[in-house]
């Protein structure tokens, strides 16, 4: 018995992150990392005692990066509007073709990400592919993305804007004028939340309710 999000490591060599899969793409079930129980399993989000669905599916894979953290003490600068990290790991979208296994790990390339501002809270998105996918050799960075695969950027961010609306809630928002970031910057997002990861495991951060090792 493992806890996945500590103990897998971030990197999976050769330039490629780990990515723990909560929601295989085409699937409604909206599962995540339970960061307050033990061990951190994956489990279905509820509201109001009722386990949540999508209203849709979602198209692509959803997951995380182990061993990160978005700070709720950290502040992010104007160009997130000076919002706080949600206090959960990164979140990944993967776009590849296969749908991928809930709990199961992938090494994946980064290819770039969005500041998406979910309730006031700096909710990063990395967009990611799974190295063996059949496009991971054409797809380096994010301007690839939009030229190999048109309207899957666009497409994330509508989705991720208007999942929560048919709950009453209101849309979500981006950062950086809404602009999909290139993967250099997507890097310095994951060193970032990882340093604060390990700031919270070496007792240097403000731990919360969230269950560490």
């Amino acid at each position: 018995t493992i806890a996945p999000r500590h103990d897998t490591p971030l990197e999976a060599g050769g330039g490629l992150y780990n990515m723990l899969t909560e929601i295989p793409k085409m699937t409604l079930k909206k599962m995540e990392v339970d960061t307050k129980a033990p061990g951190n399993p994956i489990k279905q989000d509820e509201k109001k005692g009722k386990a949540r669905l999508y209203h849709g599916p979602i198209f692509w894979n959803y997951g995380c990066l182990p061993q990160t953290w978005e700070d709720p003490n950290h502040k992010g600068d104007e160009d997130v509007g000076g919002a706080f990290g949600d206090d959960d790991p990164v979140d990944v979208v993967e776009i590849g073709a296969a749908s991928l296994e809930m709990g199961s790990f992938t090494p994946v390339k980064v290819l770039g990400c969005l500041s998406m501002i979910d309730d006031g809270e700096l909710d990063w998105k990395v967009v990611a592919i799974a190295a063996t996918d059949p496009m991971a050799d054409e797809l380096n960075d994010i301007d690839d993305v939009e030229a190999k695969m048109p309207g899957t950027l666009s497409g994330i961010r509508e989705w991720f804007r208007w999942y929560k609306t048919p709950d009453d809630k209101p849309i979500n928002a981006f950062g950086h004028g809404e602009e999909a970031l290139n993967a250099a910057k997507a890097v310095e997002v994951i060193a970032e939340t990882n340093k604060h990861y390990l700031d919270l495991i070496n007792g240097k951060a403000e731990a919360g309710k969230l269950w560490l090792k």
